[in-house]
């Protein structure tokens, strides 16, 4: 039936997907990406744009024809002019006078520059007046990079002081590798296609983080949620609940994801693809590539990583032991409990890890129960039978 569909499922945190558990599938793939984004940053490099790598600029009016026809233009006045140098960037921008093409060079010197200004006015049949040339020194790019880097060491640091006040340590560091590995696989994604680095990526690149941290504090608290109180029983391990909360919170993570996607996704292929407003491009595309990469390092990374640090934790280690034994035992029939889960496939003696991929692999409490404890024993509760005012009962004098 429908209702019971994948879709179902996910909207009522009842998919089951066991994520925590496989961990180490998810780590290795995140290792390996790391490492080529970090080959790529050392053999390829980042295209830089002329704020950061220093360079001049051209703006012709859009009248002049196509941005193609501009772009040839001005590369026949830097050969004309033996410059050694080609357009290495041409897009159309709008302001205040209307339209225009504005075409990057390597650096010229100003000799060059004003000679390729009049080339390019002679052959484009315009006024020397009608075309604005800028340039721009490297240093003006080190500086916004020097500031980028300060912003984002503040911006950890107080993250974790308020991961820690809010949660614990341990969602701290697994929230912040989650989003270190957000920015080294969206900078990998620029190195690897050679998208153009530029100031506005720079303000991109800061804006993603917080949304990656959105989307891993939504996930925690729902973590922080089904564990509260988690050694008090013996039906679930701390893996099987941080995974429970994965399951439960991963619709609405997705639905945030979408949302946050469908505007910045008409910000680059609509404003920038087919209105032409370049300037949009740099913002929208490191948007969009980042946020869609948060939401996959929220669920891949951060719990499974939370799961990690917590099974090291001597109390949880002890909890996850006492529930795979009693599972055990109820296997082998020494124990009977109401609602108990299959064995695991696991001796209690494994290492912590261990035990918890195998608890999950076992069947464990359904999505959603709540955990049974142990009914005291005893007539209505607990009390003592025979004693009281009941019929029947003798009184105590």
């Amino acid at each position: 039936m429908a209702e019971n569909g994948l879709a179902s499922r996910l909207y009522n945190g009842e998919a089951g997907l066991n994520i925590v558990g496989r961990r180490k599938l998810w780590f290795s793939v995140a290792g390996v990406l790391v490492l080529i984004a970090i080959l790529s940053f050392s053999i390829r490099g980042f295209s830089l744009g002329i704020e950061f790598a220093g360079g001049n600029s051209f703006q012709v009016p859009a009248s002049v024809g196509t941005l193609s026809d501009a772009e040839r233009e001005v590369n026949s006045a830097l050969a004309a002019e033996n410059t050694g140098v080609e357009v290495v960037t041409a897009q159309k921008i709008g302001g205040p006078g209307g339209d225009s093409y504005e075409l990057r060079t390597p650096q010229l010197n100003a000799e060059q520059a004003t000679a390729v200004k009049a080339q390019i006015a002679e052959d484009l049949g315009i006024n020397a007046d009608q075309i604005s040339s800028n340039q721009v020194s490297e240093a003006w790019g080190s500086q916004v990079t020097e500031r980028a880097v300060l912003g984002l060491i503040i911006f950890i640091a107080l993250v974790m002081v308020y991961l820690i006040l809010r949660f614990e340590w341990r969602m701290a560091v697994a929230a912040v590798a989650s989003l270190i590995t957000n920015l080294i696989l969206t900078a990998g994604i620029y190195s690897l296609v050679g998208f153009e680095v530029t100031p506005s990526t720079i303000i991109g690149f800061l804006t993603i983080l917080g949304f990656a941290l959105y989307d891993v504090v939504v996930v925690f608290d729902k973590v922080q949620e089904n564990t509260r109180g988690i050694t008090a029983n013996n039906n679930q391990t701390y893996g099987e609940a941080a995974n429970l909360a994965v399951n439960q919170s991963l619709m609405r993570s997705l639905n945030t994801s979408i949302v946050a996607l469908l505007p910045v996704g008409g910000l680059l292929f609509i404003g920038a693809g087919l209105l032409g407003a370049g300037t949009l491009k740099d913002l929208g595309l490191v948007l969009f590539v980042g946020m869609a990469v948060a939401f996959l390092t929220s669920i891949l990374v951060a719990t499974p990583l939370l799961a990690l640090l917590k099974n090291y934790d001597p109390r949880i280690q002890a909890h996850n032991k006492r529930v795979l034994t009693r599972r055990g035992a109820i296997a082998r029939g020494e124990v009977t409990g109401k609602g108990a889960a299959s064995p695991a496939r696991a001796d209690a003696t494994d290492e912590p890890v261990d035990q918890d991929a195998a608890a999950l692999a076992g069947a464990a409490p359904k999505v959603g129960a709540r955990p049974a404890g142990k009914r005291p024993t005893g007539a209505r509760g607990g009390r003592p039978g025979g004693g009281g005012n009941r019929p029947g009962g003798a009184k105590r004098r």
